[in-house]
């Protein structure tokens, strides 16, 4: 939300998490506001000056964002709970910010408050020299009111209703959610130090892209398949004999046997989300079965009338390994996913369509009648 709501007042700024602080905007590389995030599920409590979260959140910016710098970056609490009227904490809000009345008090607080769960932080507090508390108190700011959880999502929606392709609205925001859900995780571990607010716009309008009339979403990435357990699954399917007819190395049969379920699965699910139609799907069809239907011809003029089995292989294979490594059919023009081309190949060769081997088509048939 911080992203979506404040990126377009720092567009040439970045965004990072559990890096600086829980969350921080940076300029070259620099933090310039430091977000320490308080969510209460199920609690309407008020926010006080005597707070665990408050002084908890001093502590951290205490030990970390050097307080007596005046010039440091802004420091701001945002919290689901509302700041108490008449409190310090209420005096930090943006619309309603009284300096002086914060910093007094926050400082008998942290002199006459007797818990022993904020000692700590209300001693070391004290222990600044009140230039250090002033300087301390003019970069922190409170966000109360903050929404909660489960109030995001429809948040996200509105702040994006500016990008929401008509028909696939829930598709196109599960997509962006995936889409941070990756950066979030990459910060996290420490893979990436931050997002810019550029980045994050560029690849909003990416996604927003693939839901036009010349391209389409890729639904099943190749990180969202178990390969070994997609293999043992087909493993017997009618398009896995056909490549071990013409002896296809066992590590890109199983590659194939992916690319395959990545085909098949993406088409079903292009087809339930109406974002292709089933004449289009046949007429890309119909030019992988031209093509084939080429290259299988000049395959078979170059044998000899008397060819044995080997040379049969062998055709077969280098015709396959030609085909799959040709990728200039697309279903749609900005559509150029080789997985998705040599996948409906297989998809094809599953049907008995096309195929590899000279014999292939009474080798089905025999299959056929085996199975029957």
């Amino acid at each position: 939300m911080e992203l979506l709501g404040s990126g377009a007042d720092r567009p040439d700024a970045s965004i990072s998490l559990e890096l600086h602080d829980d969350v921080a905007w940076e300029a070259d590389n620099n933090p310039t506001h430091l977000l320490q995030v308080k969510h209460h599920q199920l609690t309407h409590r008020a926010l006080t000056d005597t707070s665990p979260d408050v002084w908890r959140t001093l502590k951290v910016w205490m030990d970390t964002a050097t307080p007596g710098d005046a010039s440091g970056p802004q420091l701001l609490l945002i919290t689901t709970q509302t700041a108490a009227a008449g409190t310090a904490i209420a005096a930090l809000r943006p619309e309603t910010l009284d300096e002086k009345t914060a910093l007094i008090g926050l400082e008998a607080v942290a002199r006459d408050t007797t818990s022993q769960q904020t000692k700590a932080a209300r001693e070391q507090f004290l222990d600044l020299s009140p230039a250090d508390r002033r300087a301390f108190l003019t970069r922190m700011r409170v966000i109360d009111g903050s929404p909660h959880i489960h109030d995001v999502p429809a948040l996200v929606r509105t702040h994006l209703h500016w990008a929401l392709p008509t028909g696939h609205e829930e598709l196109f925001l599960a997509m962006i959610w995936r889409w941070w859900d990756e950066q979030a995780l990459a910060m996290l571990q420490g893979r990436l130090s931050s997002l810019d607010v550029g980045v994050a716009r560029s690849a909003i309008a990416d996604i927003r892209d693939q839901f036009t009339s010349e391209s389409l979403p890729t639904l099943v990435e190749l990180l969202d398949v178990d390969g070994e357990t997609v293999a043992a699954e087909y493993r017997t399917h009618t398009f896995v004999q056909q490549m071990q007819w013409v002896a296809y190395p066992p590590r890109n049969l199983q590659k194939a046997i992916v690319d395959y379920y990545r085909a098949y699965v993406q088409t079903v699910r292009w087809l339930d989300e109406d974002l292709i139609g089933v004449a289009e799907l046949n007429r890309f069809e119909a030019e992988l079965v031209d093509e084939w239907d080429r290259e299988f011809d000049w395959m078979l003029d170059t044998l000899d009338d008397d060819a044995d089995e080997a040379a049969k292989q062998e055709a077969g294979k280098q015709m396959l390994r030609q085909l799959l490594a040709q990728t200039g059919i697309s279903v749609r023009a900005r559509y150029n996913e080789p997985f998705f081309v040599r996948g409906k190949r297989h998809v094809l060769a599953d049907a008995g369509r096309i195929g590899w081997h000279p014999d292939f088509e009474s080798r089905i048939e025999r299959l056929l009648q085996v199975a029957a």
